[in-house]
């Protein structure tokens, strides 16, 4: 099916890119060996994204991404929910003085990469999570 969507919950957001979005989205997917069903990414503020975290990750502070794994079973095709900050992708761009819309990138990519079984909770798995974005993002700007 390969089913992309992008969302808007409690701020606007507009990509000018959609086209290519979706195609790089699917792409990394097949490049990691994984069936893609669908993929909805809900773009919003940081207050929205404490509210999801607080409520269903039990976390109290401000994160740029959470990635809900909707899908039946660990064999079929992947179902989710991607939840990005605008507000904390921007201060992150800001704080890693890198652009915006590469940052973007870096976390669009990142919550497809956590579907594809990706971890960062350790040292040397951050390090190939980053290893794993980087590349991503090299393919999109081809």
């Amino acid at each position: 099916m390969n089913k992309v969507s992008f969302h808007s919950a409690d701020i606007p957001f507009y990509y000018k890119g959609k086209k290519k979005l979706k195609k790089w989205i699917i792409n990394c997917f097949l490049k990691e060996g994984k069936q893609l069903g669908s993929i909805s990414y809900i773009f919003c503020s940081d207050d929205y994204l404490l509210n999801i975290n607080k409520q269903f990750l039990q976390h109290d502070y401000y994160t740029d991404i959470i990635t809900f794994d909707l899908s039946k079973t660990k064999n079929s095709p992947i179902e989710a929910e991607v939840y990005i900050s605008i507000d904390r992708v921007k201060d992150n761009a800001e704080n890693l003085n890198t652009s915006y819309w590469e940052e973007l990138h870096r976390v669009i990519i990142h919550g497809v990469l956590h579907l594809c079984g990706y971890k960062d909770k350790s040292k040397s798995d951050k390090s190939l999570m980053r290893q794993k974005e980087t590349e991503q993002i090299s393919l999109f700007n081809i």
